[in-house]
C-alpha cells in the first residue's frame, strides 16, 4: 500500500501546485471584487449601489461552470482569448467575488450605529470613519465567512478539469483512468490532499480570528 502511494503522490503533488495556484490567483481577485462591491453596497450614492447590486446578483445566480465554459469558450469569438490559467481565474474569482461582496456589506451594517455616531462627533472625514472605525471592527466579523469562502474557493477550482487544466482532479482522473484497479488509493489520496489544502486556509484564519478578536 505504502508503494502504491509513493507511486502517485509526485504526479498528485503536481496537480496540488496547480490547484493552489489559481486558489491564488482567484482569492486575490475574488477578495478586491469583494471589497469594493461590499463597500459599493453601503455607499451613500444610488448609481453605486446600483452597480454593486447588479454585480453582486447576477455572478451570484450564475452557474461557475457555466462561467467558466463562457469565459473560456465564448469569450475568444467576441474577440477576448485568455489562456485556461487565467479563465479559471476570471471566472472563479467574479463568482466567489460576489458571495464575499454580501459577506463585507453584512459585516459593515453589523457596526453599532453608536459607532458612526461617535466618529461623527469627533469630526472624522468618511474616509478616515471608514479606516480607522468601521473596517477594523468589520475584518473580525468578515473572518469566519471569509474562510469558508476560501475553502470554498479551492474546491471550486475541481471544475477547471473541464477545461482540461492539469489540477489535482485533472490528475487524480487521469491516473484513475489508466490504473482503474487502484481508484480507491488514488481517491483517497484526493481526499486527504484537499483535507490538507483546506487546513492550511482554516488555521491560519482561526489563529488570526483569535488574535484580532483579542486585540479588539
Amino acid at each position: 500500500m505504502l508503494e502504491t502511494v509513493l507511486k502517485w503522490l509526485p504526479f498528485l503533488g503536481q496537480g496540488a501546485l496547480v490547484t493552489v495556484k489559481i486558489t491564488l490567483l482567484s482569492g486575490v481577485l475574488a477578495m478586491a471584487l469583494a471589497m469594493l462591491s461590499g463597500l459599493g453596497r453601503t455607499s451613500t450614492f444610488a448609481l453605486v449601489r446600483l452597480i454593486a447590486a447588479g454585480y453582486i446578483e447576477l455572478f451570484r445566480a450564475a452557474s461557475l461552470l457555466v462561467l467558466l465554459f463562457w469565459v473560456y469558450f465564448a469569450l475568444p469569438i467576441a474577440g477576448v482569448e485568455l489562456s485556461k490559467t487565467w479563465s479559471a481565474v476570471l471566472a472563479i474569482g467574479l463568482n466567489i467575488g460576489a458571495y464575499g461582496g454580501e459577506i463585507v456589506r453584512s459585516s459593515i451594517q453589523a457596526i453599532p450605529s453608536g459607532q458612526y455616531e461617535a466618529s461623527i462627533a469627533l469630526n472624522l472625514s468618511p474616509f478616515r470613519r471608514l479606516v480607522q472605525i468601521v473596517l477594523p471592527q468589520a475584518i473580525v466579523r468578515m473572518l469566519p465567512p471569509m474562510g469558508n469562502l476560501w475553502i470554498e474557493m479551492l474546491k471550486s477550482t475541481s471544475l477547471v478539469y473541464f477545461i482540461t487544466m492539469s489540477d489535482l482532479t485533472y490528475e487524480a482522473m487521469i491516473l484513475r483512468n489508466n490504473y482503474y484497479n487502484d481508484t480507491p488509493v488514488i481517491f483517497g489520496l484526493l481526499l486527504l490532499i484537499y483535507y490538507a489544502l483546506s487546513s492550511c486556509i482554516s488555521l491560519p484564519i482561526n489563529w488570526l480570528e483569535r488574535r484580532m478578536t483579542a486585540w479588539r
